[in-house]
């Protein structure tokens, strides 16, 4: 058997990554569901219903507002004063609920737009699956170098690099593979409640180009994330090596350093921040607004704003991705196996 065959065994046997995929798989699910549940489509009767409830709370604010304005004329007509403060002028008479402050729209129940809803649906998508493909990738080497199986494949197969290149290759191929198949799956259910639940929207070419575009974005996170996990837990020989990296980066840049920005008032502090730089990724740019530049503003003002693009994400997770893989393939190469 080819070694490539047998990684795949390997990582497919593997009990944390068969757990891991069937809770990624039954949460997954459950977003699809829920909108099912939720959405309503814009039928006829929907609207006519809509639309009755709108002309009731109408005809309920006029007699709440002729009662109030009666009530008004009464206290006038005892002598009372001060109703021009409570009531505003005429007892308010000038300033009755008008129908066409009460639509139809405001009265619709929810309903799923495919267009305007699916794009961040993906962003949700490619970050569970990221989160997945991490750790997946961080156990797939780190418990073969901790239970010692690492050092009996070297022993089969004395080549280091090949060897640690072809669990990589596996790796990722699969997490591409398991990206496409549910990314599939994920875009024929939420098309199919648009579709029979909801609105599809205006779908033309250029629509299912940036939802491509999009997934493709998406996918190229979840492969980046399991190579960081893979390469992290090589690297650290544990598999606990790679999630204290990760849950470290977290808690630095996404608590850590926004205190410390916000304490000592940073200039666009934001673009130092790691999540900046993946929504850049995925949304293609990101600005940021400085607001605080107007807090003692007198006049109009126009904050400044700081862009961040996804060029500048591609330049910082292509280096993490050099680096891990630099590292990883010089930490087998040098240091013993033992």
């Amino acid at each position: 058997m080819s070694l490539a065959k047998a990684e795949v065994r390997r990582l497919f046997k593997r009990r944390v990554t068969r757990i891991f995929l069937a809770i990624t798989l039954i949460g997954l699910a459950i977003f699809p569901v829920a909108f099912v549940f939720n959405s309503k489509p814009s039928t006829p009767e929907v609207r006519a219903a809509a639309e009755a409830e709108a002309t009731r709370n109408f005809d309920q604010s006029v007699v709440q507002f002729q009662a109030m304005v009666a009530e008004c004329e009464a206290a006038k007509a005892r002598g009372e004063t001060g109703l021009d403060d409570r009531y505003g002028p005429n007892c308010g008479a000038d300033f009755g609920p008008q129908r066409e402050w009460y639509t139809a729209e405001q009265f619709m129940p929810y309903e799923f737009n495919f267009r305007d809803e699916f794009p961040p649906s993906l962003a949700v998508l490619a970050a569970i699956l990221a989160m997945v493909a991490f750790v997946i990738g961080a156990s797939f080497v780190g418990a073969e170098w901790n239970s010692g199986g690492m050092m009996n494949l070297l022993l089969w197969r004395p080549r280091r690099i090949p060897v640690l290149l072809t669990k990589l290759g596996v790796l990722i191929g699969a997490m591409f593979g398991l990206t496409v198949v549910v990314g599939a799956l994920w875009t024929a259910a939420f098309w199919a409640i648009g579709r029979y639940d909801g609105n599809l929207g205006k779908l033309t070419a250029g629509v299912w180009q940036s939802f491509a575009l999009s997934g493709a974005r998406g996918a190229a996170l979840v492969l980046l994330a399991a190579t960081l996990g893979f390469c992290l837990a090589s690297i650290g020989r544990h598999t606990a090596m790679a999630l204290g990296v990760g849950i470290g980066a977290i808690v630095i840049s996404e608590i850590g350093l926004r205190i410390l920005f916000e304490l000592v008032r940073v200039q666009f502090g934001d673009r130092w921040i790691l999540s900046t730089y993946l929504v850049a990724w995925f949304d293609k740019s990101l600005k940021i607004t400085n607001w605080r530049a107007c807090e003692l503003a007198t006049g109009p003002c126009t904050p400044p704003e700081y862009i961040v693009t996804w060029q500048q994400s591609s330049v910082l997770l292509g280096a993490a991705l050099v680096l891990a893989v630099f590292g990883a393939v010089w930490s087998i190469r040098r240091r013993d196996v033992i």
